[in-house]
């Protein structure tokens, strides 16, 4: 008698400036778990969190996802006064394993994964302090400062290092002895280049400051690098000889636009992907192996997307970012690279299923491979 299909709970969604994106990221992931042979694997329910932080059940969720739109106040019935987490939605609790396919605060930054943890139900992607780490820009950096991985030059700033004309004065002087221009200012705790701008003098340093500080109380500003934009994902295999961490092929992100901001990254014909990326058989493994080192300096694990930039004329090659959630759109490099590293969209969810924790959800899983 064949095993019965492992319930999933895809939630999506989430309060943070990343919401439209998490719903294209879910239809894809959802997409994939029911293709093939995922489609007797796996039983999935989906489960929306509106802007507020609500949770909502799978007829709310399902309809989100058709639309491809966020739920407004029509489509939320009885929607709560108070926002935030309020209790789980119906089936919730049915759930043997959880799939999180949230980008940002309140999704990818260890709250949601610490809920899942607390109920003892295994879920996709890194843990508590795995998707801290990655999440908060000044503590990633600090993590990969002490692995010893190579990073541009930075400086870490308060938000409250701007409430005064003095404090203000002092900070951007610091910022321009130590950094120089040009130099990007960014949110800790932002994705998808929410919040991030680029200053080339005092006037724009000091405006970028202020967008970040008005979205978070914890800022990182860059020195400017005139750099390739490569990208690596990692995937945790578990179980049989293929246990660990594995890097996949490199990609590249080549744009129209002075840098690789919000708009490029999310609008058609802005931007492009090169995989596998134009760099020698060296820098690649160099990557590869700086990727997995990345993971491992903040206890990263199930899933990543590690950054990097890369000045072909010098061969420097420096850590930009870790992403312990990265997107699942049909422009995003995650599913993408391990398209190009042999393994499908299916499988690759599949993978990051049994990734997920228990051993007997991998055999559950594993029992009904075709």
């Amino acid at each position: 008698m064949a095993p019965h299909p492992t319930r999933v709970g895809l939630v999506f969604g989430g309060a943070s400036g990343e919401h439209a994106v998490s719903i294209r990221s879910a239809q894809t992931v959802l997409r994939g778990l029911r293709s093939g042979a995922n489609g007797e694997r796996y039983r999935v329910s989906c489960f929306y969190i509106d802007r507020r932080g609500g949770w909502w059940p799978e007829a709310v969720a399902t309809a989100v996802l058709e639309r491809g739109l966020p739920a407004d106040a029509h489509d939320l019935p009885g929607q709560p006064e108070l926002g935030g987490f309020r209790g789980f939605p119906e089936g919730a609790l049915e759930m043997e394993v959880w799939f999180p396919v949230l980008h940002g605060p309140n999704g990818e930054d260890g709250t949601v994964q610490g809920l899942f943890t607390l109920m003892g139900v295994p879920f996709v992607g890194s843990g508590v302090l795995g998707s801290a780490l990655g999440m908060d820009k000044q503590a990633m950096k600090a993590a990969f400062a002490a692995a010893g991985l190579p990073q541009v030059p930075y400086a870490c700033v308060e938000a409250a290092e701007l409430a005064s004309p003095g404090d203000r004065e002092a900070l951007l002087e610091r910022l321009e002895g130590q950094l120089g221009y040009p130099c990007f200012v960014k949110p800790a705790n932002m994705g998808s280049s929410v919040g991030i701008s680029k200053a080339s003098d005092r006037a724009s340093l000091l405006t970028g400051l202020e967008l970040a500080a008005g979205l978070d109380p914890r800022l990182v500003v860059e020195q400017g690098v005139k750099a390739r934009e490569l990208e690596c994902a990692v995937l945790q295999r578990r179980g049989g000889q293929g246990d660990g961490l594995m890097a996949s092929v490199l990609g590249e992100i080549r744009f129209d636009a002075d840098w690789y901001d919000y708009q490029t990254k999310y609008s058609d014909g802005l931007s492009h992907t090169v995989i596998p990326a134009l760099v020698n058989e060296a820098v690649s493994d160099r990557a590869r192996a700086m990727a997995l080192d990345a993971c491992r300096a903040v206890a990263a694990g199930g899933l990543a997307r590690v950054d990097f930039f890369y000045d072909e004329a010098t061969g420097s090659l420096w850590l930009n970012e870790i992403n312990t959630l990265p997107g699942f759109t049909s422009q995003s490099m995650y599913p993408m690279l391990w398209e190009a590293s042999g393994l499908p969209l299916p499988d690759l969810v599949h993978q990051l299923v049994l990734g997920a924790g228990r051993s007997e959800l991998r055999m559950n899983v594993e029992g009904t491979a075709a």
